[in-house]
């Protein structure tokens, strides 16, 4: 999975390192957090993480397995390159004044600002997309968000696999730290993506390197 184990420094969160780049742009934007930091970037990781794993602690309606991922997202071995969205993230001031439906944070798992990696899935393709909802959530509700999704023209799927959507839903509602950043809300989507978008990722990462290695830096 394209979601990074945090290791910046307190001191160089600013610095937006490609790891915390696009979780620092998230607590930015929807956090309104200026100057994020190493706590809060982390309570938006394990948010997601926590959300994944779900299915294996409470019941629902379509719970998803942890193995199923493989089986859904990964068509071929070598493509094993996950992206995942989380939604709504949510201040607390909002919250009050915004009650999000199934259809508006599915709408917003498949915006860029909610990835959790910089990269932008309008310019790539989807193999795979799992969608898991907790909370107030029915399978009608998904089942048209969902249609509408697929009616969109930003939304692509390759054709040289098989593709499709995986729902699960579990009925526990998302837990939030108590005064943390994250607003307590009823419903939330958590989205993991197999995307040739990702490729953006590995794109900027080979260019850093092409820096660095042509002024011999860490070269010994």
């Amino acid at each position: 999975l394209v979601i990074y184990l945090l290791k910046c420094e307190r001191s160089n969160v600013s610095n937006r390192s490609k790891y915390c780049q696009a979780i620092y742009d998230i607590c930015l934007r929807s956090l309104d957090i200026e100057r994020p930091t190493y706590t809060n970037l982390n309570r938006l990781v394990s948010q997601v993480i926590s959300s994944l794993t779900a299915s294996l602690r409470f019941d629902g309606a379509l719970n998803v397995d942890v193995t199923e991922f493989q089986t859904n997202l990964v068509p071929y071995p070598i493509i094993h390159f996950m992206l995942s969205s989380y939604a709504p993230v949510i201040s607390a001031e909002k919250a009050y004044h915004e009650q999000l439906s199934v259809a508006d944070i599915t709408n917003s798992a498949f915006e860029p600002s909610s990835m959790m990696a910089k990269c932008d899935p309008r310019h790539g393709k989807y193999m795979a997309c799992c969608l898991m909802y907790h909370g107030d959530v029915v399978p009608k509700d998904v089942n048209a968000a969902v249609a509408t999704i697929k009616t969109k023209r930003t939304i692509q799927f390759v054709d040289w696999c098989p593709t499709g959507f995986k729902c699960g839903i579990n009925y526990q509602p998302p837990t939030v730290v108590p005064g943390g950043d994250l607003a307590k809300v009823q419903r939330a989507v958590c989205m993991i993506s197999n995307s040739t978008s990702v490729a953006e990722v590995f794109s900027r990462i080979d260019h850093k390197f092409d820096l660095m290695y042509a002024k011999r830096a860490f070269v010994h």
